[in-house]
């Protein structure tokens, strides 16, 4: 190739590569064995010049290149880079990444309960752990050169987002930031907004997956294609894709009706061969089960796969109906492979312990190549399950959707057993976002051409909004940013209230809104433009139009207002008359679909009103139950009696009557019409209406008649511009309060939290007092309750047992409230302490109201939950694990989270409580100690 090159060319081409040789990018190349793609290269070179980046591409394209590059020139330069990402699971996995590949003596893990070589220069650590050491002016800041923020679309995260806005906002301008994303729609305003408080920002967006995805569908025994011709080659180029149409057969088909002896076609029954051919149809559409699924998949080449199932009791299920099944994916020698590297991991667990964990029945499931992946599992069996995937010695892997979150687990395929999930208050449907996110694993780069996502059929599937939720590609970044106590007390003391302030108002959340303010502000201005226009268009050579309109105006209002008046006690009337009906009056229906004469079979009264009549449950008065004289039983409304209704006679209701016997209707509506049938209902008069005799009414017709404007001859059309001036104004008063209400909204609470704060005397003005300084030193959701609880004694005197028993209500919170059963609770000062930490929480609840602090905005105190305490308390005693689960009734690897948390927030405690006269910090330490322990100390780090 270069002997066609000119000698001249030649020099270039040497110059270019002599320039390339001599980057710090060069040698990082050279240590990977495939070549880098161009967005990688291009966030490098960003990096390398020293910008901050913004890279967002979709999960598996390879983003965390880019985070190794960091890291690569930050040991280079000789300074520091902290890596973090949102969950210890992941912090994990790239400790053991990067320790491998610098080596264990450069590479630091800082997770809240694993700590090693926290003074390297390269430390991978949890988003939480960076912000910590941010307000605590931590020393290991010193020398920071890069941090790398992994997956940081998290920051839409409700919970935990602001954390990430919090580290970007505080991080010290020397520091090159480094932000990697999933596909997000609106990456530009991201890199907009980190632009503005970072400095100079490169945004790199990649929408081409680095392994094509195919989407199907399973239904019986078939696969279908989802697309009929996938012209966009997997999502890596432009093409219009159509719905498979047989799958839109499929569809219709089990919309239709099932067959009906009593339907008729053209006044025929339809013809047997119809119906068998309809049977026989049937008989091909239905949802797979998981066993059949894997057999499926091994049988087209698609394992390995991940089945996302959103329940931890259905992974379960799922890997026990397998074995049931008897589905074996390892051969012999892998089996042995399996076992070999189970028991070398798992060999500090006591063995005691394994039974009570399900240990044999796990590596039953692993041996044959099927395993669970969730939040419920001991985090070493967790790691163990990605381990063995990786090595391709697990085949078929049942997983929530938290394995979507980062873990580098890919696969061949990725199957979805439904669309819909529980999102922690209802069954929703999942978002094209979360779509992507899921069905991102799918193709593993370098091993697989292509990656599949499998969907199963379920009765009433949409194949057309499946394509959407496939083919949509829409995934905005919103701002969860909410101030905290915490935040407020640690922001006054480094940077004075004003400063804070200011800070607060460059978070994404308040860029975000500002820059909707902006669209908002323009229609205003077009608003008042279009007034002004109005305004002209109204003018009178009489008089001020304007006052006439009002004029006009507040006379149709007041005659409004006393139609509303006049209805609202003709209903009145009418609702109270109804409430006096009995069983057997006759009556007549004054208006609608069943007008006429009617027997009263059930008053239809809600409970606990009137006569006692249970009825019909509603909302909105009596809803009597009658049968009409044409032989109908039907309920009806409020609004079939506009007027009052008084029974014309009463008739004894047979105790034989049957309301669904058409016989009983039509005997008991013969005797109605014999009974009733002659009678005439009186008629309604109407009464003289309130407008006749209202003062006020009076008032303005006689000013409008006296207006001069009254007299115009172009009365009628100033009256219509001075309508659209009217209607443009309030529109445009309307606009005004939503910029009044979106501008400033982030500092607005926090000037409201300040002020509660202030109220408690823990801050004054621009000093943070020395309850404020204990509360600087406690991260939490109920840090504020923490704090009052230091502050009012509330843990004194208490054992280590108890002390952990009270601290898990400030962490634990119940996946499902349970308000039907009260929580299991330590006897004696424990019990004591929980009642007053519960009452602490309703005076500050109390306050957050007084102060329009709101919880439903994610800012405020939530009740503690006592649902931990129990075990906290029983495992800090020494209790078995067996004996604390079996009591618990909770998952080994909840127990393990939740305890560990407990741990973390004991450790804020110890450190926050007072040294002297205080007892809570020594057993703080003590209860650190007794809670890590077996299960919960088995670390798979260092």
């Amino acid at each position: 190739m270069t002997e066609d090159l000119s000698p001249a060319e030649r020099y270039a081409a040497a110059r270019i590569r002599a320039v390339e040789e001599a980057t710090a990018l060069a040698p990082f190349r050279a240590m990977y064995e495939f070549e880098l793609d161009p967005f990688q290269i291009e966030a490098c070179q960003s990096l390398e010049a020293g910008k901050g980046v913004l890279v967002a591409a979709p999960t598996g394209s390879g983003k965390t290149i880019v985070g190794e590059f960091a890291v690569h020139l930050a040991l280079q330069q000789g300074r520091k880079c902290f890596y973090t990402t949102p969950i210890k699971a992941l912090s994990n996995q790239k400790y053991t990444d990067l320790a491998r590949r610098y080596g264990p003596e450069k590479v630091g893990l800082l997770t809240g309960d694993n700590s090693v070589n926290s003074e390297a220069p390269v430390v991978v650590m949890t988003t939480e752990v960076l912000r910590n050491m941010l307000y605590a002016g931590s020393q290991s800041l010193l020398g920071l050169g890069y941090v790398v923020m992994d997956e940081v679309h998290y920051l839409s995260d409700r919970f935990r987002g602001a954390v990430w806005e919090e580290v970007i906002i505080h991080l010290p301008e020397s520091v090159t930031l480094v932000s990697l994303s999933a596909t997000v729609s609106n990456a530009e305003e991201f890199g907009d907004w980190l632009d503005t408080v970072r400095g100079d920002t490169d945004v790199i967006v990649s929408e081409e997956r680095p392994v094509p995805l195919w989407q199907h569908v399973m239904a019986g025994r078939r696969m279908y294609d989802l697309f009929e011709e996938e012209t966009d080659h997997g999502g890596r180029g432009p093409g219009r894709r159509e719905v498979n149409p047989e799958l839109a057969r499929l569809a219709r088909m089990e919309n239709q009706r099932t067959y009906n002896p009593k339907d008729r076609r053209r006044g025929k029954m339809v013809r047997e061969a119809d119906r068998e051919r309809e049977r026989r149809q049937r008989t091909r559409i239905w949802t797979p089960g998981r066993p059949e699924v894997i057999e499926r998949l091994d049988a087209e080449g698609l394992l390995p796969a991940i089945t996302f199932i959103f329940s931890r009791a259905a992974c379960e299920a799922a890997v026990q109906q397998c074995m049931y099944a008897g589905l074996r994916l390892n051969n012999d020698a892998a089996r042995a492979r399996v076992r070999e590297i189970v028991e070398e991991r798992t060999s500090a667990i006591p063995s005691e312990d394994l039974h009570v964990l399900g240990y044999y029945e796990w590596l039953e499931g692993l041996e044959r190549g099927i395993a669970a992946h969730h939040a419920g599992m001991l985090p070493t069996f967790k790691e163990v399950v990605e381990e063995l995937f990786v090595r391709g010695l697990v085949k078929a892997v049942f997983a929530t959707e938290t394995l979507a979150l980062g873990i580098n687990m890919p696969a061949r395929s990725v199957v979805l057993e439904k669309l819909v999930k529980w999102n922690g208050e209802q069954h929703a449907d999942i978002t094209p976002g979360e779509y992507t996110q899921l069905t991102g694993r799918a193709g593993r780069r370098g091993i697989d051409v292509e990656g599949h996502a499998v969907v199963l059929w379920q009765r009433g599937m949409d194949p057309v909004g499946l394509a959407g939720l496939a083919g949509t590609r829409t995934y905005p970044l919103r701002s969860s940013f909410k101030p905290s106590y915490n935040m407020a007390v640690n922001l006054v003391q480094q940077f004075g209230r004003h400063r804070s302030r200011e800070l607060l108002e460059t978070s994404f959340a308040q860029f975000q809104a500002d820059k909707s303010v902006v669209g908002i502000s323009r229609q205003v201005q077009k608003n008042e433009e279009g007034l002004e226009g109005y305004r002209e268009g109204m003018t009178c050579h009489l008089g001020d139009f304007e006052e006439y309109a009002r004029l006009r105006r507040d006379l149709k209002d007041r005659e409004t207002e006393l139609a509303k008046q006049g209805a609202a006690q003709r209903r009145a009337a009418a609702a109270t008359s109804l409430e006096k009906l009995k069983p057997g009056d006759v009556i007549h229906v004054p208006t609608g679909k069943f007008a006429g004469l009617a027997l009263v079979l059930d008053p239809g009264i809600p409970a606990g009103r009137s006569n006692g009549h249970r009825g019909f449950e509603h909302h909105d008065g009596p809803r009597p139950l009658v049968l009409t004289a044409e032989r109908q039983v039907k309920r009806l409304a409020s609004m079939d009696f506009p007027v009052p209704v008084e029974p014309l006679e009463r008739m004894r209701i047979p105790k034989s009557f049957n309301p669904r016997s058409p016989q009983s209707r039509r005997d008991l509506a013969s005797a109605l019409r014999t009974k009733a049938g002659h009678i005439e209902p009186e008629r309604h008069r109407r009464h003289r209406a309130a407008a006749a005799d209202d003062r006020e009414i009076a008032r303005l017709r006689t000013e409008l008649r006296a207006h001069p404007c009254h007299g115009c001859d172009e009365r009628e059309d100033h009256a219509r511009w001075a309508e659209r001036y009217h209607r443009l104004q309030r529109d445009t008063r309307q606009l005004e309060r939503r910029i009044e209400g979106r501008t400033n909204t982030i500092a607005r609470t926090f000037d409201r939290i300040v002020a509660l704060l202030t109220e408690l005397d823990y801050l004054r003005a621009d000093e943070v007092t020395e309850h404020g300084k204990r509360l600087a030193r406690l991260y939490g959701e109920l840090d504020l309750l923490a704090s009052e609880c230091l502050r009012a004694g509330v843990w004194e005197g208490l054992t280590p047992a108890e002390l952990a028993a009270c601290v898990s209500a400030l962490v634990y919170e119940a996946r499902q409230s349970d308000d039907a059963v009260a929580p299991k609770v330590p006897a004696g000062k424990a019990k004591a302490a929980l009642g007053e930490m519960v009452h602490i929480w309703g005076r500050l609840d109390a306050l957050e109201e007084e102060f329009k602090i709101n919880q439903a905005e994610g800012v405020g105190q939530r009740e503690p939950d006592l649902g931990f305490a129990w075990a906290a308390h029983q495992w800090a005693s020494d209790r078995t694990l067996d004996e604390v689960l079996r009591e618990a009734e909770m998952p080994a690897g909840d127990f393990v989270r939740w305890t560990k948390q407990v741990i973390d927030v004991l450790g804020q405690i110890a450190a926050a409580a007072p040294r002297e006269g205080s007892t809570v910090a020594k057993n703080a330490r003590k209860a650190v100690d007794a809670l890590l322990r077996g299960v919960v100390a088995y670390s798979s780090v260092g």
